[in-house]
């Protein structure tokens, strides 16, 4: 296979397919909770958020595997951590994923330009996507390098458990403010998550002087804040019930409950995160069938 040919094979894995689809499905799961609290469901503007996002989306995929490229070259990976390991295999650097990082963020920048200008995107999605891609890149690379100074976790936690859904929200012109706050409850699972699959990289990231939350703390502070943040997650379905979270909603999360429980049962002893990986994912997908049923 040709060196060109190598190249687009390795961005293609290093763009993280199955993330990509996660994304996808949290950006629905905000659109659709917008629309059962009375937003249109319309297909073009659906359509158009995607659009914009999914560049934005592996540009940052692209910016986080240039920069981990020590990192991922040091730690045994796990399905669900130690990058994407696509670069290395293929025996490239670490350039091509910066230059095409690049690349896919003026394509996003032209779309959003494009369909916002065409009134089929809205001012707060434009705001909403244009944080997604700031902190997005700014978790790896400078002058922030937030998950080199310890707040990767806080900003991946954000942007994925809550500016994700409220720029569905936005994308179909629904409020914003409400899904976001509706959102509480998978932005905690999602910061479980993040502390899960962080532990198996601790000595890579420490050996290359990336200081994230994981490695910083100790295994047992770890523990305990994996404890409290999964009981803050689970306090928040009951606070939320039923004034945000309507009762299909807050019933369907429960789903995720044995997960997060079995999460923290061997957080730290554990190497692969299976546990907290399907709690997230179990939440998106039971809260986004709680907000369908109310459409």
């Amino acid at each position: 296979m040709s060196r060109a040919g190598r190249s687009a094979r390795a961005l293609a894995g290093a763009a993280r397919p199955s993330q990509l689809l996660l994304i996808a499905g949290v950006y629905l799961l905000g659109a659709t909770a917008a629309a059962a609290l009375g937003a249109t469901l319309d297909p073009a503007r659906l359509l158009a958020g995607l659009t914009a996002l999914l560049p934005v989306a592996v540009a940052v995929h692209w910016a986080n595997e240039y920069a981990d490229y020590d990192t991922d070259a040091l730690t045994t990976r796990t399905p669900f951590s130690g990058g994407s390991g696509a670069l290395q295999a293929a025996g490239l650097g670490p350039e091509p994923a910066l230059r095409a990082a690049a690349l896919a963020l003026a394509v996003g920048a032209v779309l959003t330009a494009l369909l916002a200008a065409v009134g089929v995107l809205s001012a707060p999605a434009v705001t909403l996507l244009a944080a997604i891609a700031l902190f997005g890149v700014e978790y790896s690379l400078g002058p922030l390098r937030l998950a080199w100074r310890g707040l990767g976790e806080v900003d991946n936690a954000l942007l994925g458990g809550l500016v994700l859904p409220a720029y569905g929200a936005a994308a179909v012109g629904g409020p914003v403010g409400r899904v976001a706050l509706a959102s509480v409850p998978f932005l905690l699972v999602v910061f479980l998550n993040l502390l899960a699959t962080q532990w198996p990289d601790r000595e890579a990231d420490a050996a290359v002087g990336k200081h994230t939350l994981v490695s910083r703390l100790p295994p047992r502070a770890l523990r305990r804040l994996y404890v409290t943040v999964a009981s803050a997650a689970a306090g928040s379905v009951v606070v939320l019930w039923p004034a945000v979270l309507p009762t299909p909603v807050a019933g369907a999360s429960l789903a995720a409950a044995p997960l997060v429980v079995w999460g923290a049962v061997g957080y730290t002893e554990r190497r692969v995160p299976l546990p907290s990986v399907a709690a997230m994912v179990t939440l998106a997908v039971a809260q986004l069938v709680g907000w369908a049923v109310l459409l």
